[in-house]
């Protein structure tokens, strides 16, 4: 094995691991909505992207869920009930790819992947402009009452959609806690979204590993990769507009979607040409309009 490290399509893995990091360090997001998709049109199976990529995922997400439990950030009572209802349908997410059988699951989960990331990008466009209008913003009460069906429902769905897909285990999870909870605490936010997405993330992934298996050659190198990347992308998120990059991540998303879902060539250009251009202007408008907030500071939100 330690041969096969080195190749160049390691190598390569190792590369896109070490940038797609780098975005996660810089804003906190990224993850499953990122990874999966470069891996597969890097000619990755879309099975083994999504395996590799969820162990992988459960590493980060162990780490830092560490962190913020060491200083008390989670709210357990709301992360009992996401934890609840997305640990079996995580788990039986991996089992129903499976179940679909090896003539249709690679094209299937493609296009199940490109449907989740335009609701992953859906999520952070909302996300960005509920927190530049204040229409969202969170407070500083730690323990708001809990919405126990809401926020079970929530599991569900989140828990379906990351074992299928290894997308939304952050992303969009995070935009219905915002959502259900918006006084709840910053801090608390981000450490109750880790804490929920710890078992969700390993259970998705122990199903997956079950029934695909783990290669290593592609494991070790995402797991080298992300780490380096993540790390020097914390090291400047503090010099880097947040929110702009969030941004541009949603406009990458965008864009992969129609890939995964086989738009042409041509038909992924003009979507990319149009948000790349009108993008920007029609953010520009929507801020002079809603904006509660005189200026974007770096690494004004780290999730």
């Amino acid at each position: 094995m330690p041969e096969a490290l080195w190749t160049y399509e390691s190598l390569g893995l190792l590369v896109v691991s070490a940038v797609i990091g780098v975005v996660i360090g810089l804003t906190g997001m990224g993850g499953g909505a990122l990874m999966t998709p470069a891996l597969i049109l890097v000619g990755i199976p879309p099975t083994a992207a999504v395996a590799n990529d969820l162990v992988v995922n459960a590493v980060n997400k162990v780490v830092g869920a560490g962190v913020h439990w060491r200083h008390g950030k989670p709210n357990l009572a709301i992360a009992f009930w996401l934890i609840l209802g997305s640990v079996p349908t995580a788990y039986f997410g991996a089992w129903l790819v499976h179940a679909i059988g090896a003539d249709d699951v690679q094209g299937l989960l493609k296009k199940a992947i490109g449907a989740t990331l335009i609701v992953a990008s859906t999520a952070y466009f909302l996300r960005a402009f509920f927190e530049m209008s204040g229409r969202i913003s969170t407070g500083n009460d730690p323990n708001p009452p809990v919405k126990p069906v809401l926020t079970l429902l929530v599991g569900v769905i989140g828990g379906l959609m990351v074992g299928i897909t290894s997308v939304g285990s952050g992303t969009v999870i995070m935009m219905c806690i915002m959502l259900l909870y918006p006084t709840l605490a910053a801090l608390r936010l981000v450490g109750t979204d880790l804490v929920q997405a710890v078992p969700l993330v390993i259970a998705a992934a122990v199903g997956h590993v079950m029934v695909t298996g783990v290669d290593w050659n592609l494991l070790v190198p995402l797991l080298i990769g992300g780490a380096i990347g993540t790390y020097f992308g914390s090291k400047f998120a503090s010099r880097v507009p947040g929110g702009l990059i969030r941004r541009g991540i949603t406009i990458v998303l965008a864009v992969t979607a129609s890939a995964m879902l086989g738009a042409s060539p041509l038909f992924i250009g003009l979507i990319a040409l149009v948000l790349v251009t009108v993008g920007p202007l029609v953010w520009r408008r929507l801020v002079r309009r809603y904006s509660v907030h005189t200026e974007e500071p770096a690494g004004a939100v780290v999730v």
